[in-house]
Formats: C-alpha cells, structure tokens, sequence
C-alpha cells in the first residue's frame, strides 16, 4: 500500500487528479485492491474487471452522453437565478448567495487557506463515490452491490434531466452577460496554495474543454456527496450523523462559493437521492418477495 500510495502522489504531481476518465479511477483503485490483498491469488484480483467492468462502461457512456444534453434545448438561466433570490435576498441583499459570498470572501489577487478546503472537498467528488464503492466490494459484495444500484440509477436520472432542463450555472450565466454582477469560476484554485501545481492538470482541461457546461440542474457534485454518506446513515449511530453530513454540506458551500452551481440546483440534488434512494429500496425488496416466492426446484 505504501508503494501504491506513492505510485498515486507521483501520478496526481505529473498528470492530474484522475478526474475526467473512470477508466483511470478504477485503473489506480483496482491496483489498491491488489496492494491491500496481495496474498490472494490472481484469478482473485481478476474478478474486480469482471464485477466493475459494466459499471465503468456505463460511467463512460455517461461522460460521453453527457455532452449531448445540451444540443436539444436552449439552457434555463433567470428560473435558478430568481429561485435563489427568492430563496435567500432577503439575507444577501438581493443577490444570489454565489456572488454575495464571493463579494464577501473572493480576493483575485490571493489564495486564502479556506479554498485549500474548498479545492479540496470539490476533487473529492470524482474520488469519493467510487472509493466507497470499491471499499464496500472488498468488505462486503452484496452491500456494495447496494451502493452500486443507488449510484448509477442517480447518474442516469441526472443525465435525462441534463438532457430535458439543460440549465447554465452562476458562471456561465455572468459570463454571457444574464447576472448584472461578475462571478468568478476557481473551484481548483487552491492546489496552489500546497503546491500541487499540477494537480488540477485534468480537472482544468476538463472544464476547459468542458462538452456540456450547462449540466446544473441537479447538481451531482452534492447528490454525490449526500448519496454517500445517506447511505451508512441507517448503519451508524446518529451522534456519528452530523459528522457525515458535513461533507455535503461542506461540498455545498464549496459549489456555490465557486460558482458552480446554484442553492435551488443543490436543494433539487438532494431530492434526487431521496427519489432514488425510495425507488431503488422499492424495486429491491419487490425483487426479493418475488425470488422468495418462487418455488424450490
């Protein structure tokens, strides 16, 4: 694992946080596999491509459908903008909370040790589910098999809503001129700070490059982040809960601080896994009166 770890911290310095592809993710989180258990035999280690083999093709048949989510509509930009007002104006003076908090914390010419944090708890979203993920398959394979279901059916309903309610965030929507007030965009800001200049190489490209930059509503990045710790929440004692729960919360502030998303994109996020979570909890245990009833051959 130390040998791992290193190979890892070398990978991020030169190439990047593994952001963009899940071919790369479970590439490095397969070989942890094997550095953790390394006594098994190979056949063994064989059986995370063929259990992770489909989830990661539909990973890459998200990234690259997502691209597409914006070609069949014109993007939704004043409904975000007067929920959020409407939601906190009164608190912000009128103005959405991205650019009040930015007015209030943001300085262009110096990276204050709180976007550490925020850069931080935002690469987080690209690693932290498929950690759990991959975690709970070497503990406990019907239980992740659990994870799994709630994690992809919520990447699908997020991508048909991309495609349905194509929706621009406080970035995009300052940039082509729809907020009266400048935004700024530096969710990766602070990998300067510690000196991982290069960390941010793909996380850069990807928004850059970025094939569909008005994927907002809902966001993800917190339906990620609550998914994961919502989870364990049944499976913890609830002194343990606001522990878990302050990283979405955390991922939250960070998303709206950096302006990349809205609160109401959160708020509707967040939704989303309730949704998911009560249809999948519904589909699983119809499926397990109807095998119970089977009759025994």
């Amino acid at each position: 694992m130390t040998v791992w770890a290193a190979a890892f911290v070398v990978f991020v310095w030169l190439v990047g946080v593994p952001t963009s592809d899940p071919l790369t993710a479970f590439g490095w989180l397969w070989l942890a596999t094997i550095a953790w258990r390394n006594y098994l035999p190979w056949r063994e280690h064989l059986l995370f491509v063929r259990d992770w083999g489909p989830v990661v093709l539909l990973l890459v048949f998200y990234n690259v459908s997502r691209g597409a989510a914006d070609k069949l509509f014109e993007p939704h930009v004043f409904p975000l903008i007067d929920a959020d007002v409407a939601m906190f104006g009164w608190l912000t003076d009128g103005q959405i909370p991205t650019v009040w908090l930015q007015e209030h914390l943001y300085d262009p010419q110096h990276v204050p040790w709180w976007e550490v944090v925020t850069t931080v708890v935002y690469i987080s979203h690209f690693l932290t589910v498929p950690t759990v993920a991959v975690v709970l398959w070497v503990r406990n394979r019907g239980v992740s098999y659990r994870f799994i279901r709630r994690w992809i059916t919520l990447s699908m309903a997020g991508l048909i809503t991309y495609f349905l309610y194509p929706a621009a965030p406080p970035w995009w929507a300052s940039l082509y001129g729809f907020l009266p007030d400048h935004v700024a965009r530096f969710s990766s800001r602070g990998l300067d700070v510690i000196g991982l200049h290069g960390a941010g190489n793909t996380l850069n490209a990807l928004q850059v490059h970025q094939s569909n930059p008005v994927a907002a509503m809902p966001s993800l990045h917190t339906a990620y982040a609550m998914m994961a710790v919502a989870f364990f929440l049944p499976m913890v004692r609830r002194r343990w809960w606001p522990l878990l729960l302050a990283y979405p919360l955390a991922m939250t502030f960070t998303l709206v601080y950096t302006g990349e998303h809205y609160v109401i994109d959160v708020f509707v996020g967040w939704l989303y896994v309730g949704a998911v979570f009560a249809a999948v909890g519904f589909a699983e245990r119809w499926w397990a009166r109807r095998t119970s009833a089977r009759p025994a051959d």
